[in-house]
């Protein structure tokens, strides 16, 4: 298992396939798995910061894709609940304040520790998919522009080789 690991580290390393690490690291991280994307960013542009642009889209992309997935296994979940239990959704807060919403509330799907339980609600609530995924989109991009300027503004300079 240490091997295949290991193997599974050494293909996803930075620089020399930085990009589809970023992937990787964004999409895992938009599930429900508490992972940051933000330090695979960052080291990638700290190592080659002409790829700001890509990284950012990557990275974006990945995210989105996690969270689209996550809003299926939401949505999946709510079906099981409802083919086993045959009881109503919980009126929770948040699930009220998402319904009343709508798919606009997925903007805040960047959000640390809420933002992915968010997208699970919005499958849960069987909000429409597409527009759900476009407003994730422009939520994560927003944060990962600001986040990597933020960083790199914060930490100048390249790392030596």
């Amino acid at each position: 298992m240490q091997a295949w690991f290991d193997s599974l580290l050494l293909m996803l390393a930075l620089p020399r396939f930085g990009l589809s690490t970023v992937f990787i690291v964004s999409f895992v991280s938009a599930t429900l798995l508490p992972l940051g994307s933000e330090p695979a960013v960052f080291g990638l542009l700290k190592l080659n910061p002409d790829l700001f642009w890509p990284a950012v889209l990557v990275a974006t992309a990945g995210n989105t894709l996690g969270g689209a997935v996550t809003w299926w296994m939401g949505f999946g979940a709510e079906r099981a609940y409802e083919k086993l239990a045959h009881h109503k959704p919980p009126n929770a807060r948040a699930l009220r304040w998402l319904q009343r919403f709508g798919a606009k509330g997925c903007l805040l799907s960047w959000l640390p520790l809420v933002g992915d339980p968010l997208c699970a609600v919005a499958g849960w609530l069987k909000l429409p998919f597409w527009p759900c995924v476009a407003y994730m989109a422009i939520g994560k991009f927003g944060r990962y522009v600001t986040m990597t300027a933020s960083l790199l503004w914060l930490f100048p300079g390249h790392l030596p080789h």
